[in-house]
Order: C-alpha cells, then structure tokens, then sequence
C-alpha cells in the first residue's frame, strides 16, 4: 500500500467515521478523559496499519471493532502483535460494548492509563 493511498484513506475515515469509533472518539477528544491527548486514524506506515485512536504518552491504541472484526481474528491478532512489536498495547472494543456499556470501556482506558497518570 502506497503512502498517499493510507493517507487518503485516514482522511476518508476522519470525514465519516463509523458510528461506534464517533461515539469513542466523542469521549475521548479534546482531552475529556483525564487529560489523555488521543489522536485518531493514526497511520502506522511502516505497519502499514491505521489505528482508530492512538495516545503516545501511554503507548495506547483503543479500536472499536465491529462485525467484520469477527472474520478477522487473525489479521487482528498480527497486527496487534506488530503493534506490542513497537511498544503499544491495543485495546479492542465490540460495538455492543461500546454502545451498552460505556462505563467498562472507559474504566477499561482509564486502567490501560493507570488513570491518565503519566508513566
């Protein structure tokens, strides 16, 4: 994959994201949640992978995973590996999670971030 063609396509998903990643990154922008800088769509070129929402300061990557998650448990499970490979941890939400259970979701970022406390 081309770098123009992974930046186009962040672009395309910062423009009309998914209605599970909107719902996260509305808690998650603007520092909302304890301070934490998240940015999302970040391209991994290297990988070349890009992620729903990254932090740096905890080496944290947070992606909702929808339907099509579930045919791709390997191609997930390698990537996530490429991802500890360089240091980050990637927590990975189901929509449903999202959508009922808000509360585990941040509980669960909050955790990964040792409550947004510098590490």
């Amino acid at each position: 994959m081309s770098d123009d063609w992974l930046k186009q396509r962040a672009k395309e998903m910062r423009k009309a994201p998914a209605l599970y990643e909107k719902r996260l990154w509305k808690v998650l922008r603007d520092r909302r949640l304890a301070g934490l800088k998240f940015r999302r769509q970040f391209i991994f070129e290297q990988g070349p992978y890009i992620v729903d929402v990254i932090c740096f300061r905890h080496r944290l990557v947070v992606e909702a995973d929808g339907p099509l998650h579930e045919e791709r448990a390997l191609v997930d499970a390698e990537r996530d590996a490429w991802l500890a490979g360089e240091g980050f941890r990637a927590l990975r939400f189901p929509n449903g999670q999202i959508e009922n259970r808000p509360h585990e979701v941040i509980a669960s970022i909050l955790a990964a971030t040792d409550g947004g406390v510098a590490r």
